[in-house]
């Protein structure tokens, strides 16, 4: 993956991103010290806590890990920290915490933050504004256009830096990954598969799709678009729903899931030889069940709190009906979430070309309508931004007004929470209320970005 930052700007944007991130995981060793209120995020603790355990097997407390072949590496049960439900390699990519510095995760976090700009950059400069700037679908433009672009190669470069620096210098980008959050590995394997996507390499989105999904579950719905996309060298002759269906299945397409799910099922083979159930149990069954009656975005968190069964057993419920026992249950949020993300999937992405589009919406919708959703998975859908903006026909007026909207709506919700928290108001009710808000408001966000990109290739 030849990846150049020979535009000085950039660099610059680069090196000013880069201090910025060293002195915020400075400042927080600082201001940690110093607070009740701490800068870092729970969860870099608990990573930290579950590199540790890694780290320092200990039997007598139980601490070993529990694979068949655990024997042979002599590990310790990263699962032994209450609430470390990730990857054992995120817990093994963290134990220099243990003995360089502990700091190194946030500078491992913030390095990819970094590296992920790179390829963003890498993706506008080369591919994509050359592709909006042949104004077409057509092959014979794209293909003019990326000539065009090898051969004055700084062409697009300043529009790319100021891009690219939407996402350098998002606020919620940079304090999320030197709080210590591992958002950013994630973000950095996505726009790896993105990157080998558009550039034709499918062998290798397959693979960095099976490692992202490994990461963290919900990656898997790319794959839809990405099946949708790969050249079958059927003749298309129209954009059904039928015709997608039937050019799906091909040899590239069998190979590509082949691949994708070969990487996603050796990866989770390697952890459980390693440390058996508790990873298969905490990493993805634990989430099929999961009901979380903190307060979220999520419209379905009111339910969950209405209906989670009490600790002292005595605010007991009568026993649901069938009905009730369904809408209840954790698994109904995954319907209209899944359906629409896997059929927004097949939909939209009619060529390579509109894949940043297809997953933008397919994540969007995804966090939109998720069981759970707090402002950190907003990050899946704002990393495609940079990359999708140059599709867009937005006006200024537009896209002041998509930006108010999106923001006002959390800071609604946010302003009724904060009675909740802080100050012990039972304001249950009315923060639902105002989830249901946030949720009008996102989904009319993204119809207008929906009809932006129609009206920018509609002839």
């Amino acid at each position: 993956m030849a990846l150049t930052t020979t535009n000085p700007s950039f660099k610059a944007f680069l090196i000013v991103a880069a201090l910025l991130r060293v002195g915020l995981i400075i400042y927080s060793e600082w201001h940690d010290a110093r607070s009740v209120v701490k800068y870092t995020d729970v969860d870099y603790r608990v990573f930290s806590d579950a590199a540790r355990f890694t780290l320092n097997p200990n039997p007598s407390t139980g601490n070993v890990a529990q694979g068949p072949l655990a024997g042979f590496f002599g590990l310790g049960d990263p699962y032994h920290r209450a609430t470390y439900r990730y990857t054992p390699i995120l817990a093994v990519l963290l134990t220099p915490n243990e003995f360089l510095h502990p700091s190194f995760g946030k500078y491992l976090f913030a390095a990819c933050d970094i590296l992920g700009g790179i390829i963003i950059h890498n993706l506008l400069s080369k591919l994509i504004l050359p592709w909006v700037s042949a104004s077409g679908p057509g092959d014979a433009k794209v293909s003019t256009a990326i000539e065009t672009a090898a051969s004055r190669p700084t062409k697009w470069a300043d529009k790319a830096t100021l891009l690219t620096a939407t996402h350098l210098f998002n606020p919620m980008v940079f304090a999320i990954s030197t709080r210590g959050s591992s958002e950013s590995v994630l973000s950095l394997f996505v726009l790896c598969t993105v990157y080998f996507s558009l550039k034709d390499r499918w062998n290798l989105a397959a693979i960095f799709l099976g490692l992202s999904t490994h990461w963290k579950i919900y990656p898997f719905i790319y794959g839809v678009a990405c099946l949708s996309v790969i050249d079958s060298g059927i003749p298309r002759t129209s954009y059904s729903l039928v015709e997608n269906l039937r050019r799906l299945i091909n040899v590239r397409t069998a190979q590509f899931a082949a691949l994708s799910t070969g990487t996603f099922a050796f990866l989770g083979v390697a952890m459980y030889s390693i440390w058996g159930y508790p990873f298969v149990y905490e990493s993805y069954l634990y989430h099929l069940h999961r009901r979380d009656h903190r307060h979220n975005f999520s419209p379905y968190f009111y339910l969950a709190y209405l209906t989670y069964p009490s600790k002292d057993g005595l605010h007991k419920l009568p026993p649901p009906t069938t009905f009730e026992a369904i809408v209840r249950s954790p698994l109904i949020s995954f319907v209209p979430q899944m359906g629409l993300s896997l059929l927004a999937g097949f939909l939209f992405a009619r060529r390579k070309q509109d894949l940043v589009f297809t997953w933008f919406v397919q994540t969007f919708v995804f966090v939109l309508f998720n069981k759970v959703c707090t402002s950190q998975y907003f990050l899946w859908y704002l990393l495609f931004l940079p990359l999708l903006i140059p599709h867009l026909s937005l006006s200024l007026g537009k896209m002041i007004a998509l930006v108010g909207v999106w923001a006002g709506t959390q800071a609604l919700w946010l302003s009724e929470a904060y009675k909740l928290e802080f100050l012990g108001e039972n304001v249950f009710y009315g923060l639902w209320v105002r989830g249901l808000i946030y949720v009008l408001g996102n989904a009319w966000v993204l119809v207008q970005i929906l009809d932006s990109y129609d009206r920018k290739y509609r002839t």
